[in-house]
Protein backbone atom coordinates (compact mmCIF):
# COMPACT_ATOMS: atom_id res chain seq x y z
CA UNK A 1 0.00 0.00 0.00
CA UNK A 2 1.09 3.65 -0.99
CA UNK A 3 2.69 4.95 2.27
CA UNK A 4 0.95 8.44 2.36
CA UNK A 5 -2.92 7.12 2.83
CA UNK A 6 -3.24 7.08 7.19
CA UNK A 7 -4.47 9.85 8.56
CA UNK A 8 -2.72 12.10 11.13
CA UNK A 9 -2.90 10.57 14.43
CA UNK A 10 -3.07 12.70 17.26
CA UNK A 11 -0.32 12.83 20.30
CA UNK A 12 -0.11 10.70 23.10
CA UNK A 13 2.20 11.71 25.44
CA UNK A 14 1.37 13.38 28.55
CA UNK A 15 -0.41 16.39 29.22
CA UNK A 16 2.64 19.52 30.68
CA UNK A 17 0.79 21.91 32.97
CA UNK A 18 -2.31 21.05 32.22
CA UNK A 19 -2.10 21.36 28.15
CA UNK A 20 -3.02 18.16 25.95
CA UNK A 21 0.05 17.14 23.67
CA UNK A 22 -0.30 18.85 20.52
CA UNK A 23 2.17 16.87 18.49
CA UNK A 24 0.76 15.19 15.49
CA UNK A 25 2.31 11.50 14.48
CA UNK A 26 2.09 10.11 11.02
CA UNK A 27 2.68 6.31 10.36
CA UNK A 28 4.15 6.84 6.60
CA UNK A 29 7.31 8.96 8.09
CA UNK A 30 9.23 6.16 10.21
CA UNK A 31 8.30 3.93 7.11
CA UNK A 32 9.58 6.16 4.60
CA UNK A 33 12.05 8.51 6.41
CA UNK A 34 15.47 6.36 5.94
CA UNK A 35 15.06 5.54 2.49
CA UNK A 36 14.48 9.14 1.93
CA UNK A 37 17.28 10.18 3.61
CA UNK A 38 19.61 7.27 1.76
CA UNK A 39 18.25 9.12 -1.51
CA UNK A 40 19.08 12.42 -0.82
CA UNK A 41 23.15 12.41 0.94
CA UNK A 42 24.56 12.32 -2.94
CA UNK A 43 21.87 15.33 -3.61
CA UNK A 44 21.57 18.19 -1.25
CA UNK A 45 24.31 20.51 -1.24
CA UNK A 46 27.29 20.33 1.49
CA UNK A 47 25.53 23.43 3.36
CA UNK A 48 22.94 26.10 2.86
CA UNK A 49 19.04 26.08 3.77
CA UNK A 50 16.86 23.86 2.74
CA UNK A 51 13.25 24.71 3.12
CA UNK A 52 10.10 21.87 3.43
CA UNK A 53 6.99 22.43 2.02
CA UNK A 54 4.21 21.16 3.88
CA UNK A 55 6.19 19.81 6.67
CA UNK A 56 2.78 17.95 8.26
CA UNK A 57 3.54 16.76 11.93
CA UNK A 58 6.92 17.99 11.69
CA UNK A 59 8.57 14.34 12.39
CA UNK A 60 10.59 14.28 8.83
CA UNK A 61 11.86 17.63 10.04
CA UNK A 62 13.17 16.46 13.00
CA UNK A 63 14.74 13.45 11.41
CA UNK A 64 16.18 15.15 8.48
CA UNK A 65 17.92 17.63 10.75
CA UNK A 66 19.62 14.87 12.44
CA UNK A 67 21.03 13.30 9.53
CA UNK A 68 22.20 16.79 7.85
CA UNK A 69 23.31 18.08 10.73
CA UNK A 70 25.59 20.97 8.00
CA UNK A 71 22.07 21.94 6.26
CA UNK A 72 20.09 24.54 7.98
CA UNK A 73 16.56 23.77 7.83
CA UNK A 74 13.24 25.30 7.59
CA UNK A 75 9.93 23.63 8.34
CA UNK A 76 6.35 24.98 6.61
CA UNK A 77 2.99 24.45 6.39
CA UNK A 78 -0.38 26.23 6.04
CA UNK A 79 -2.49 24.53 8.52
CA UNK A 80 -2.04 26.03 12.38
CA UNK A 81 -2.00 22.83 13.74
CA UNK A 82 0.54 21.09 11.89
CA UNK A 83 2.63 24.22 12.67
CA UNK A 84 1.62 23.65 16.57
CA UNK A 85 2.84 19.90 16.44
CA UNK A 86 6.31 21.27 14.49
CA UNK A 87 7.01 23.03 17.30
CA UNK A 88 6.59 20.67 20.12
CA UNK A 89 8.39 18.45 17.87
CA UNK A 90 11.22 20.83 17.55
CA UNK A 91 11.30 21.80 21.22
CA UNK A 92 11.84 18.12 22.14
CA UNK A 93 14.63 17.68 20.04
CA UNK A 94 16.68 20.92 20.79
CA UNK A 95 18.55 20.89 17.16
CA UNK A 96 20.61 23.63 16.84
CA UNK A 97 19.62 23.68 12.69
CA UNK A 98 16.08 23.11 13.01
CA UNK A 99 14.12 26.34 12.62
CA UNK A 100 11.33 27.92 14.39
CA UNK A 101 7.88 26.31 11.26
CA UNK A 102 6.31 29.27 9.25
CA UNK A 103 2.99 29.33 7.44
CA UNK A 104 3.36 29.05 3.84
CA UNK A 105 0.70 27.88 1.50
CA UNK A 106 2.32 26.94 -1.07
CA UNK A 107 -0.51 28.21 -3.64
CA UNK A 108 0.10 31.49 -1.80
CA UNK A 109 2.68 34.25 -1.27
CA UNK A 110 5.64 32.49 0.11
CA UNK A 111 7.32 34.32 3.33
CA UNK A 112 10.22 33.34 2.45
CA UNK A 113 12.77 34.24 -0.60
CA UNK A 114 15.72 31.66 -1.56
CA UNK A 115 16.99 29.03 -0.74
CA UNK A 116 19.11 26.33 -1.02
CA UNK A 117 17.27 23.39 -1.62
CA UNK A 118 13.36 22.70 -1.40
CA UNK A 119 11.87 19.31 -0.38
CA UNK A 120 8.29 18.15 -0.28
CA UNK A 121 6.54 15.11 0.42
CA UNK A 122 3.35 13.55 -0.13
CA UNK A 123 1.53 16.85 -0.47
CA UNK A 124 0.74 16.80 -4.62
CA UNK A 125 -1.79 14.39 -4.58
CA UNK A 126 -3.39 15.51 -1.07
CA UNK A 127 -4.11 19.04 -2.23
CA UNK A 128 -5.83 21.24 -5.39
CA UNK A 129 -3.60 21.08 -8.20
CA UNK A 130 -3.21 24.61 -7.50
CA UNK A 131 -0.98 23.87 -4.77
CA UNK A 132 1.39 22.05 -7.57
CA UNK A 133 1.52 25.04 -9.58
CA UNK A 134 1.90 26.81 -6.66
CA UNK A 135 4.76 24.99 -5.61
CA UNK A 136 6.78 24.89 -8.54
CA UNK A 137 6.66 28.30 -9.20
CA UNK A 138 7.92 29.36 -5.53
CA UNK A 139 10.88 26.55 -6.07
CA UNK A 140 11.49 28.37 -9.64
CA UNK A 141 11.77 31.79 -7.91
CA UNK A 142 13.62 30.94 -5.08
CA UNK A 143 16.12 28.34 -5.83
CA UNK A 144 19.26 29.38 -6.52
CA UNK A 145 20.66 28.34 -10.49
CA UNK A 146 21.50 24.29 -10.28
CA UNK A 147 19.17 24.17 -6.76
CA UNK A 148 17.35 21.18 -6.01
CA UNK A 149 13.82 20.43 -5.74
CA UNK A 150 13.17 17.36 -4.00
CA UNK A 151 9.44 15.48 -4.48
CA UNK A 152 8.43 11.86 -2.82
CA UNK A 153 4.82 10.35 -3.61
CA UNK A 154 2.75 8.37 -5.62
CA UNK A 155 2.37 9.44 -9.55
CA UNK A 156 0.47 8.18 -12.35
CA UNK A 157 3.21 7.71 -15.19
CA UNK A 158 2.36 7.22 -18.85
CA UNK A 159 3.33 3.41 -20.23
CA UNK A 160 3.81 2.40 -16.28
CA UNK A 161 0.70 -0.12 -15.42
CA UNK A 162 -0.01 2.02 -11.73
CA UNK A 163 -0.49 -0.73 -8.32
CA UNK A 164 -3.94 -1.81 -7.76
CA UNK A 165 -3.32 0.03 -3.83
CA UNK A 166 -2.10 3.34 -5.56
CA UNK A 167 -5.34 3.30 -7.93
CA UNK A 168 -7.56 2.74 -4.99
CA UNK A 169 -5.59 5.44 -2.85
CA UNK A 170 -6.82 7.77 -5.65
CA UNK A 171 -10.01 6.73 -6.03
CA UNK A 172 -10.61 7.34 -2.12
CA UNK A 173 -8.87 10.41 -2.07
CA UNK A 174 -11.12 12.04 -4.75
CA UNK A 175 -13.93 10.66 -2.72
CA UNK A 176 -12.52 12.50 0.14
CA UNK A 177 -11.99 16.00 -2.45
CA UNK A 178 -12.68 15.96 -6.18
CA UNK A 179 -9.75 18.41 -6.39
CA UNK A 180 -7.10 15.55 -4.58
CA UNK A 181 -5.54 12.17 -6.25
CA UNK A 182 -2.30 10.90 -8.15
CA UNK A 183 -0.81 13.10 -10.18
CA UNK A 184 0.27 12.30 -13.75
CA UNK A 185 4.03 12.23 -13.38
CA UNK A 186 4.42 14.04 -17.50
CA UNK A 187 1.49 16.45 -16.03
CA UNK A 188 4.32 17.82 -12.89
CA UNK A 189 6.95 17.45 -15.06
CA UNK A 190 5.76 19.89 -17.72
CA UNK A 191 5.17 22.21 -15.31
CA UNK A 192 7.55 22.24 -13.70
CA UNK A 193 9.82 22.98 -16.72
CA UNK A 194 7.36 25.93 -17.41
CA UNK A 195 9.11 27.19 -13.87
CA UNK A 196 12.72 26.43 -15.46
CA UNK A 197 13.00 23.12 -13.68
CA UNK A 198 13.86 20.29 -15.43
CA UNK A 199 13.81 16.75 -14.28
CA UNK A 200 17.48 15.62 -13.20
CA UNK A 201 16.55 12.16 -12.24
CA UNK A 202 13.87 9.76 -10.75
CA UNK A 203 14.34 6.49 -8.62
CA UNK A 204 11.54 4.12 -7.96
CA UNK A 205 10.80 4.02 -3.93
CA UNK A 206 9.44 1.30 -1.67
CA UNK A 207 5.57 1.31 -1.45
CA UNK A 208 4.90 2.18 -5.44
CA UNK A 209 6.01 5.74 -4.77
CA UNK A 210 8.90 8.14 -6.61
CA UNK A 211 11.43 10.80 -5.68
CA UNK A 212 11.64 13.21 -8.35
CA UNK A 213 14.71 15.45 -8.56
CA UNK A 214 14.40 18.60 -10.38
CA UNK A 215 16.91 21.22 -10.83
CA UNK A 216 16.80 24.84 -11.89
CA UNK A 217 18.41 25.34 -14.98
CA UNK A 218 22.02 27.53 -15.18
CA UNK A 219 20.57 29.18 -18.54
Amino acid sequence: MMDGSEPWEPGSGPAVAGQKDLRRYAPATTRNRDAIVAVLRDAFPSSGLVLEVASGSGEHAVHFAVAFPALDWQPSDPDPAALASIAVWRAEADLPNLHPPIQLDAAGDWPIAQADAILCINMIHISPWDSTLGLLKGAGQALPPGGLLYLYGPYIRDGVDTAPSNLAFDASLKARDPRWGLRRLEDVVAAADAQGLALDQLIDMPANNLSLFFRRRTY
